[in-house]
C-alpha cells in the first residue's frame, strides 16, 4: 500500500451563510414593529442612509410661489425691496410658521400614555380613608404590598408579624379590616376563603353556601350535581340553583385592575381592502420604501481618492446600505406575492366567511410563489393582516382538516364552528356526547373521527357532556 500527496480540482456548490445573507432572512422575519426599530437603527449608525421626504419638492416649489407673490405686491407698493426681510423669509412658508417636523406628527403608539390605577392604588386609597391609628396603617400598608396580582396575601399573617416586630393579634386584625376593602375577595389566602369574603361582605352567606364551598368545590368542577344534592341534602334543582351561584362569583378578584402595561398593539404588517369587487394588496413597509442614500456622501465619494481612509469608509457603509434596500424590497415583494396566494386560494373565506376556510399548508403557497416552505414560514412568523373580516395572524389561514364526501378538504376552523353551533343548540338535560357529535357531522358529509371531535372541543374550551349537564 502506498502513501503519499497530490493536488486534485474539485468543483463544489455549496450554501455558504454570508452576513449580508443572514440580514436578509432576519429582514423577511420580522414584523412591522421590529422592522421599523432595525430601520431606525440603521439611521442611526449609518450615515450615508435618511429617509426620503416625499413632499419635499412640493413644499418648496410652494413655498417659492408664495415667496414671488409676496415680493411682487410689496414692490407694487415700494419700488425698494427689502432684502434682509425677503433673505429672512426664503425658502419658507408663512403659513408653516410655528409647526413642527413633519415626522414628529406622525402616529406613534409610543405616544399614547395611559395610567390607571392599579390594585395596590386602589386599596391604598381605601386604606388612607379607614380610620386606622398610624401605628397600625404600616401593617396595611405591608399586607397591601404582600398581595399578588390576583389579589391574594402571598405571605402568611405570622410571617408579617414577625417582619414587622408586632403581636400577631393586630395583623390578623388588620388583615380582617383589608378584606373589607373593594372588590370584595382581596386579601384571602386561598379560594374558598375568597368566596367566603365575597359573600360575607355582601350579606349572602348561608349555613348551605358556606357548606358547599368547603366541602364541594371539587364536585362543583365536576358538576356532580348528584353528590352535590346528598351533601346538602336538597333536591336535584336546588344543587344545580347553589353550584350556578358559587360558580358566579369571582376566583380572581385582582384580574379587573389588571396593568396597562400588558397592553399588547397589533399592528397589521399587510393589509387587504376589497375596492369594487377587486381586492388590493398593501404591504406596511412606509419607512422601508422611503430608504435612499444620501447625495451628500456620492459626492465625497467622487471627489475623494479611492485609496484614502474617507473613500474606503464610505463605500463600505454604501455597500451596506444598498443591501438594506435590496433585501427590504426582496421582504416587501416575497410578503406581498406570498399574500396574494393566500388570497387566491382562501377567497371564498373573504367573500362567504369562516365556513369556507380550505385546508391550508406551507407547500400549497410555495408552489404557487416558486419558493421554498422555509421562506413562506419566515414570510407569515409573526406577522398579520387586516382584512374586511377583520385582524387575522397570516399564519390563522394555514389550517389542516379533514376530507368531506364530496372530496373537498375542509378546515379544522371549520369544524370546530360546526362544533360550537351545535353544542349551543343541544339540550342541556341530554347533551350531545363526542361520537354524537361526530355521527351528525358526518350525516352532514365530513368524515371524522370521535377523537378528533373530542380534541376539537378540548381545543374550543367545552368541557364534556357530563360537565354540560343541567336539571
Amino acid at each position: 500500500m502506498r502513501m503519499g500527496y497530490e493536488l486534485l480540482i474539485e468543483q463544489q456548490q455549496k450554501l455558504v451563510m454570508t452576513p449580508e445573507l443572514r440580514m436578509a432572512l432576519k429582514i423577511l422575519q420580522l414584523p412591522a414593529v421590529e422592522l421599523d426599530e432595525l430601520i431606525q437603527y440603521e439611521l442611526e449608525t449609518n450615515p450615508v442612509l435618511e429617509l426620503s421626504d416625499e413632499n419635499k419638492e412640493e413644499k418648496s416649489d410652494a413655498a417659492a410661489k408664495h415667496d414671488i407673490e409676496h415680493i411682487e405686491k410689496n414692490s407694487l407698493k415700494d419700488k425698494e425691496i427689502d432684502w434682509k426681510e425677503y433673505l429672512q423669509y426664503q425658502g419658507k412658508s408663512h403659513y408653516a410658521e410655528g409647526l413642527g417636523n413633519e415626522e414628529s406628527s406622525e402616529h406613534h403608539y409610543e405616544n399614547i400614555t395611559m395610567h390607571s390605577n392599579t390594585l395596590k392604588d386602589h386599596l391604598m386609597f381605601q386604606l388612607n380613608l379607614s380610620f386606622i391609628k398610624h401605628e397600625l396603617r404600616e401593617i396595611g400598608e405591608f399586607i397591601v404590598e404582600s398581595l399578588d396580582e390576583n389579589g391574594y396575601l402571598s405571605i402568611d399573617y405570622k410571617e408579617i408579624a414577625a417582619i414587622l416586630k408586632v403581636e400577631d393579634i393586630k395583623v390578623e386584625k388588620i388583615l380582617g379590616i383589608v378584606q373589607t376593602f373593594e372588590p370584595f375577595g382581596v386579601g384571602a389566602r386561598d379560594l374558598k376563603e375568597c368566596l367566603l369574603i365575597q359573600l360575607r361582605n355582601r350579606g349572602l352567606l348561608t349555613d348551605k353556601l358556606k357548606t358547599i364551598i368547603n366541602d364541594c368545590l371539587d364536585d362543583i368542577a365536576g358538576n356532580k350535581i348528584n353528590v352535590i344534592a346528598k351533601k346538602l341534602s336538597v333536591s336535584m334543582e336546588d344543587a344545580q340553583r347553589l353550584s350556578d351561584f358559587v360558580k358566579a362569583l369571582e376566583p380572581k378578584p385582582g384580574r379587573a385592575f389588571e396593568s396597562t402595561s400588558a397592553t399588547r398593539y397589533v399592528i397589521p404588517d399587510v393589509y387587504l381592502d376589497k375596492i369594487g369587487e377587486e381586492y388590493v394588496i398593501t404591504v406596511n413597509d412606509h419607512n422601508g420604501s422611503r430608504l435612499i442614500v444620501n447625495q451628500y456622501y456620492k459626492s465625497i465619494l467622487q471627489s475623494e481618492d479611492k485609496t484614502s481612509q474617507a473613500s474606503t469608509y464610505i463605500s463600505s457603509r454604501l455597500s451596506s446600505a444598498a443591501w438594506l434596500i435590496k433585501s427590504l424590497e426582496h421582504r416587501r415583494n416575497t410578503l406581498y406575492n406570498v399574500m396574494k396566494a393566500i388570497l387566491d386560494y382562501q377567497i371564498d373565506f373573504f367573500e362567504k366567511g369562516i365556513m369556507h376556510l380550505r385546508t391550508m399548508t406551507l407547500k400549497n403557497i410555495a408552489d404557487k410563489v416558486s419558493v421554498h416552505e422555509s421562506t413562506v414560514s419566515r414570510a407569515i412568523n409573526g406577522k398579520y393582516v387586516q382584512t374586511p373580516k377583520g385582524i387575522f395572524e397570516i399564519k390563522y389561514f394555514f389550517k389542516s382538516g379533514i376530507d368531506s364526501q364530496d372530496g373537498d378538504s375542509v378546515s379544522s376552523e371549520t369544524i370546530k364552528k360546526l362544533i360550537k353551533q351545535k353544542i349551543s343548540a343541544e339540550d342541556t338535560a341530554k347533551p350531545l356526547s363526542d361520537q354524537g357529535l361526530a355521527d351528525m357531522l358526518s350525516k352532514q358529509g365530513y368524515m371524522i373521527s370521535r377523537r378528533t371531535v373530542a380534541k376539537y372541543r378540548d381545543e374550543l374550551g367545552i368541557p364534556a357532556s357530563s360537565k354540560r349537564k343541567r336539571y
